[in-house]
């Protein structure tokens, strides 16, 4: 008679220990002596999500938009983009509060949707971070490019912009070497770095509120006819491409294991932060269509330009070089954010375990910082910004409308759980931060559609080769 053997039962793919396998929300909040430190209180974390809230859509951005997609429209365009922002923010607040770990919505779609949910989330979010933190070093570019102009110097074209932007161009060289500094700011550790966003994002306030008292007394009103040169529908897509800059709070809680008493402080930290920035934004749509026709616009520097045209001159060159330092905050705290999720996701075991590991004095995660420094980098010096921009909102409205549901879902499935902040009129604010987002999807091009599924089919090979198999959830690893 043959010797019996034991057959391990293998877990069905569509099933709790398959592709819908969940991420626990009990257990450690960090990785044991190798996670990250929690050092962040309140306002080091309203700074964060500030850094990442008032940046390029202020000072590069808003420009954009008038002038290419929605005129003195473009205060339609941010009042759009901040209502979809506000419902998703809520949902994440309720998350924040529910599971402060780092990863944010990959963190969140994983424990309430399933591994799959999760990981698609995740793939999805390392390259729209990464492209943000190269939209927004373009923009510092633009301000440089100003100031380096107003003192007299020449530099070659082949330097100043993306291939395509302008005669010449070849590489946006201050953009690419932007990334690379920040990559190495970030890798002297989460104490240090917080400091210098902190520092970073002071400045930037005092220059916003400059700009907007004194492009206050210059406001002409036939700036504003035609209200809406290119239609409503110019507005709606304008929505689509600001929207990039009312979600920075999403950074800032990917950022949840360095923050104290994080179930208490970051659902506070995502709605102070939120509230100030959408009044920064419409007062600023309306100086600045206000001092100068949408038409005439400086898409690579349009608060300098303007308050030049109004006769403060010397004003915008301050104000460039207030821009440089002000904005770089958004880089840096999107470039904080992606290198969190990436190490979330590789200490669950669905990307090699590897980059799961800090330095062990400065305890942040360098072997993810530095790729994500050269990826922007790459991106930053070779993609206009519109393009940058757009790639990276359909990924941040994708990631809006998983967690949106996820709050429903998981206020059916698992009602028990203590939640320190509850979204209110569910399912009523999720499923308008679903149907913002669907919308606003809507309005980007096919190209950014294309690029999007492209990178989302090359995530499915990944988890299917790698994740599946090696991840800390998969009952057969674990017996191994």
């Amino acid at each position: 008679m043959p010797e019996s053997t034991t057959i391990r039962p293998q877990p069905k793919l569509f099933s709790r220990s398959g592709l819908f396998r969940r991420k626990s929300f009990e257990g450690p909040d960090e990785a044991g002596p190798g996670g990250l430190p929690r050092t962040m209180g309140l306002w080091q974390l309203v700074s964060l999500s500030l850094g990442g809230l008032v940046g390029a859509g202020v000072f590069s951005l808003a420009g954009v938009v008038a002038n290419q997609q929605a005129g003195p429209g473009v205060m339609i365009s941010f009042l759009i983009a901040i209502i979809a922002s506000s419902a998703a923010a809520l949902c994440y607040a309720e998350f924040a509060g529910l599971i402060p770990r780092a990863g944010s919505a990959y963190t969140y779609s994983y424990a309430a949707l399933g591994e799959i949910a999760g990981w698609l989330i995740g793939w999805d979010l390392l390259l729209e971070y990464t492209a943000i933190v190269a939209v927004v070093a373009i923009a510092v570019s633009g301000y440089l490019s100003y100031v380096v102009e107003q003192i007299g110097l020449d530099l070659p074209s082949w330097m100043l912009g993306a291939p395509g932007t302008g005669p010449g161009h070849r590489v946006d060289l201050f953009a690419a070497l932007l990334c690379l500094l920040l990559a190495f700011v970030l890798s002297r550790g989460s104490k240090q770095s917080a400091r210098f966003e902190t520092a970073l994002v002071v400045i930037k306030l005092a220059i916003v509120a400059l700009v907007v008292v004194a492009g206050a007394f210059h406001i002409s009103a036939g700036n504003f006819s035609p209200f809406l040169p290119y239609g409503i529908g110019g507005a709606v897509a304008g929505a689509a491409t600001t929207f990039f800059a009312v979600y920075g709070y999403d950074a800032m809680t990917a950022a949840a294991e360095e923050s104290v008493e994080a179930k208490r402080l970051l659902p506070k930290a995502i709605i102070v932060s939120l509230a100030i920035a959408a009044v920064i934004y419409l007062l600023v749509s309306i100086v600045l269509v206000g001092m100068q026709r949408y038409d005439q616009i400086d898409v690579h520097s349009p608060f300098s330009s303007a308050l030049a045209a109004v006769g403060l001159a010397g004003l915008g060159t301050v104000v460039a070089v207030g821009g440089i330092l002000g904005i770089t905050t958004s880089a840096f705290a999107n470039m904080l954010a992606v290198s969190r999720i990436w190490f979330a996701m590789s200490r669950d075991g669905l990307l090699p375990r590897y980059f799961a590991r800090t330095h062990p004095r400065r305890r942040v995660p360098t072997r993810v910082i530095w790729p994500v420094g050269i990826g922007s980098a790459v991106i930053a010096g070779f993609l206009p910004i519109k393009e940058a921009a757009d790639l990276t909102n359909i990924g941040i409205l994708a990631a809006f409308i998983v967690v949106s549901i996820a709050v429903v879902v998981l206020r059916r499935t698992r009602p028990d759980l203590p939640r320190s902040f509850r979204t209110p009129w569910v399912p009523f604010v999720p499923l308008v931060g679903v149907a913002f987002a669907v919308w606003l999807i809507a309005n980007l091009d096919a190209l950014t559609w294309l690029r999007f599924a492209a990178w989302m089919v090359l995530g499915l090979v990944v988890y299917a080769l790698f994740g599946f198999r090696n991840s800390a959830e998969n009952p057969e690893r674990k017996e191994a």
